[in-house]
């Protein structure tokens, strides 16, 4: 999902050997990615990103968002150490090869902690005047591990008082795609995989990590994020490229969590063949101290 939405740093920690990674990057940057748009724009909208802007975004994987803001004017830098495969991606779109008239000398894509943003002397970058983890928390138990502290080092590197954005799943009842995740949570742990939303009680709890990160939290705001798609086949793969089926295929089997997969989706597939599942996601406007 998006991410869309959605945590894939288990799959990475330990690769299940049925899962083809590239081929999953592919497929989130061709498919899934794009749901996300919605609260991408809306995000850009309300801080008036610009050429005034310089963003650095966590977990930016094929880098989608980064695209956005650059198209706006903004100077982007993106990090993602959990996913080389969808960072090849993101390099491809923002970095072409010297000479190349699309070439962005303001973007930076790289694949170290967000330590290692330093200038080629070894001083620090000028500082960031916005922060984003679009990835959104609140779908699995755990998905926010380790967050708040990766909020903590990047906003280290922002100017005092800039924004810093997270996002979450909606209420279960308003994400369609609540019912699909259940196939991974009953093919990989029964028990420890909620629905979106319904996360220890918090519903998707950005105040809580915005907390532990030492920011200040300064407004949210829900977006319909619908995920649509051309055909069941596409559902399938788009849903696969999240990564959230991963540990399910490595406890059971790839063609069993496809056929499980299919049957859930079936239910929202229209009468044209094709796809969609209504999903509303909320983001948290931060700011650092």
């Amino acid at each position: 999902m998006t991410p869309t939405l959605v945590r894939r740093r288990a799959a990475h920690a330990g690769p299940a050997p049925q899962v083809d990674l590239r081929a999953r990057a592919r497929d989130w940057s061709e498919i899934q990615e794009r749901m996300l748009v919605p609260l991408y724009e809306a995000v850009y909208e309300r801080l008036e990103v610009g050429s005034g802007t310089r963003l650095l975004a966590l977990d930016c994987g094929s880098g989608l968002a980064l695209l956005m803001a650059a198209s706006r004017g903004a100077a982007v830098t993106g990090v993602d150490p959990a996913s080389p495969e969808r960072l090849d991606l993101a390099r491809q779109r923002l970095l072409p090869p010297a000479g190349d008239t699309r070439a962005r000398a303001d973007a930076r894509v790289l694949d170290g902690p967000v330590e290692d943003l330093r200038r080629a002397d070894g001083s620090p970058a000028p500082a960031y005047t916005l922060v984003t983890a679009f990835e959104p928390i609140g779908g699995l138990t755990g998905d926010a591990d380790g967050l708040a502290g990766r909020l903590a080092a990047a906003t280290h590197l922002a100017e005092r008082g800039a924004p810093v954005v997270l996002a979450g799943w909606g209420p279960p009842e308003r994400c369609a795609t609540s019912s699909v995740l259940r196939v991974a949570a009953r093919a990989a742990d029964p028990g420890a995989v909620p629905a979106p939303g319904a996360r220890d009680g918090l519903r998707d709890g950005l105040e809580e990590v915005a907390r532990l990160a030492g920011l200040r939290p300064d407004g949210s705001g829900r977006v319909a994020c619908p995920f649509g798609y051309a055909d069941l086949d596409s559902a399938v793969r788009g849903m696969l490229s999240t990564g959230l089926f991963d540990a399910a295929i490595e406890a059971s089997d790839h063609h069993q969590v496809d056929k499980e997969l299919t049957e859930a989706l079936h239910g929202y597939q229209r009468s044209d063949g094709t796809v969609w599942m209504p999903n509303v996601f909320r983001y948290l406007i931060a700011r650092t101290r």
